[in-house]
């Protein structure tokens, strides 16, 4: 095969892993009711004069279903930590008992399950956008090449088109499966 068209399949496959990458990292983000250590992932804490992810200063786990753990390296952060997490706006009521914060995380209602259900849909279109645009680029870089046949040239866009569909499918098996983990009682 030409090394172009080699080139810019290659091109388009990574853009759009990244697409399916980032929708797997909000996915993350988008609690469905289970206690899960990533769902403090965006906090930061001021360690030092520095911003520093929470999970750089201290160890955060879940004994259970229910409760997040988040024991600090050093003492001295408990009240920083605390603050950070509220700051976050995540919804939580941070608890300090003087050696670690623990965090009770409320079952969700029906209504707010069907909001995060939403906002994981919407994040699944937005990686179909951004898988359907890297097809656009790679057909458009396609149609550029002037030293191919057009037949070369119909048969690396069927390529891209097969391409672009499994990963759509593969966007919405993984929004599918959210789904369910979300309005799962």
């Amino acid at each position: 095969m030409n090394e172009e068209i080699e080139f810019i399949l290659d091109s388009a496959k990574e853009a759009m892993e990244k697409a399916l990458f980032h929708l797997e990292k909000q996915f993350v983000n988008i609690r469905a009711g289970k206690a899960s250590p990533a769902m403090l992932g965006s906090v930061t804490v001021d360690y030092y004069g520095t911003q520093t992810p929470l999970s750089q200063v201290a160890n955060v786990n879940t004994p259970d279903g229910r409760t997040i753990s988040v024991q600090p390296w050093e003492k001295s952060m408990i009240q920083d930590i605390e603050q950070a997490i509220m700051v976050a706006n995540l919804g939580f009521n941070p608890m300090n008992n003087g050696e670690s914060i623990i965090i009770n995380v409320p079952p969700l209602t029906e209504e707010r399950r069907r909001e995060l259900a939403k906002q994981a849909k919407s994040e699944a279109e937005d990686a179909k956008i951004s898988i359907r645009g890297a097809r656009k680029e790679a057909n458009n870089e396609v149609k550029k090449l002037d030293d191919i046949s057009e037949d070369l040239k119909k048969n690396t866009e069927t390529d891209i088109q097969q391409m672009t569909d499994r990963f759509v499918q593969k966007a919405e098996t993984l929004f599918i499966a959210k789904e369910k983990e979300i309005l799962t009682v």
